[in-house]
């Protein structure tokens, strides 16, 4: 079992012990279950008030927040306790499931595939024709790789995993259970007889860059002509759906059960809550910030927060339902 004590946690975050620098800590804890070799974190002042009857050891706290010291615990106070928690959350982190050999013997790898220094495959993996993996990538059981993909160094690839032909994964990249990259687009058109629907073939593949994270059960589906491309460093929560021929800026998030039509274009830092969905050929520029379960059906300038089925600014989404509720209770002035 990993233990520190908190004046080591104190010096891995940077931050300011108050208190007892020698209590062990054994894992980290929210404030209403943590246990005296246990640390937790206030980042809200919501839960100062928690902090009194918590028995956690010690707290990781906002150091605008004013916390009352407590005999034998410790505090150590951070600029910003969530980004400390994803550090103490490393910290303690358990290793991930050993690989016994390399390359397992029930791997299927073809003879053209180009396998890096330090990859790991797991058993029942299926690598087709020409597909190059880098250095470093861990491939769990279970997953299947079409011909002439691109794994990036680093990349690590969850049991279940199904990448198409032709998709590039970028490096340091991570693809939960069961995710699909490359599926064929959704396109079709009414036959001209009227009594059936044509097929659109789907020829394109996807590109994804570098430090992505996908959710499990989530899909990317390949472009019709081109490429669907997700930027650098974007993080996709679980069942989230992006049709053909989308472009992901840098660092977009994606909460889960949200999704993307056909060709929607997001800029840098584009953030969609859960449950939203954005209309095929839509823009939405850089900064822009949609909250849960909307559904926006027309371009969006930088910066703007938009909120509602269907969206639009939030302010205007707030005064509009302010307005509903008035009218509910009788009140129209």
């Amino acid at each position: 079992m990993k233990s520190f004590s908190t004046q080591e946690i104190a010096n891995v975050i940077n931050g300011t012990l108050i208190g007892d620098g020698s209590i062990n800590i054994v894992a980290p804890e929210q404030i209403d279950k943590a246990t005296a070799r246990q640390i937790t974190f206030i980042g809200d002042s919501k839960f100062l008030k928690q902090w009194p009857s918590s028995n956690a050891g010690a707290a990781i706290v906002n150091e605008q927040l004013s916390v009352e010291p407590r005999e034998g615990k410790a505090l150590i106070k951070v600029k910003n306790a969530d980004l400390a928690m994803a550090q103490i959350l490393e910290l303690f982190a358990p290793p991930l499931p050993v690989f016994d050999v390399d390359i397992h013997p029930m791997a299927t790898v073809d003879d053209s595939a180009n396998i890096g220094r330090g990859v790991k495959i797991g058993p029942n993996v299926f690598i087709g024709k020409n597909v190059e993996i880098e250095d470093g990538v861990h491939i769990y059981p279970n997953v299947t790789i079409m011909d002439d993909c691109k794994i990036g160094h680093g990349s690590i690839i969850w049991s279940g995993v199904v990448i198409r032909e032709r998709c590039k994964i970028g490096a340091m990249c991570i693809l939960h259970n069961n995710v699909s990259i490359g599926a064929d687009g959704f396109g079709y058109r009414p036959s001209p007889d009227g009594r059936g629907l044509i097929k659109i073939p789907q020829i394109g593949d996807v590109v994804i860059g570098n430090g992505v994270e996908i959710g499990a059960n989530s899909c990317v589906d390949r472009g019709k002509f081109s490429s669907t491309i997700i930027g650098d460093g974007c993080k996709i929560d679980n069942l989230v759906m992006i049709a053909h021929n989308c472009v992901l800026g840098r660092s977009c998030i994606m909460a889960g059960a949200s999704g993307l039509a056909g060709s929607v274009t997001l800029g840098d830092g584009v953030i969609i809550g859960g449950g939203t969905c954005i209309k095929d050929h839509v823009t939405l520029g850089n900064g822009v910030k949609v909250g849960a379960c909307s559904g926006v059906m027309h371009d969006v300038e930088d910066g703007k927060t938009m909120l509602g089925y269907p969206a639009y600014e939030s302010r205007e989404t707030l005064r509009y339902w302010a307005h509903l509720r008035r009218i509910a209770k009788g009140k129209t002035s």
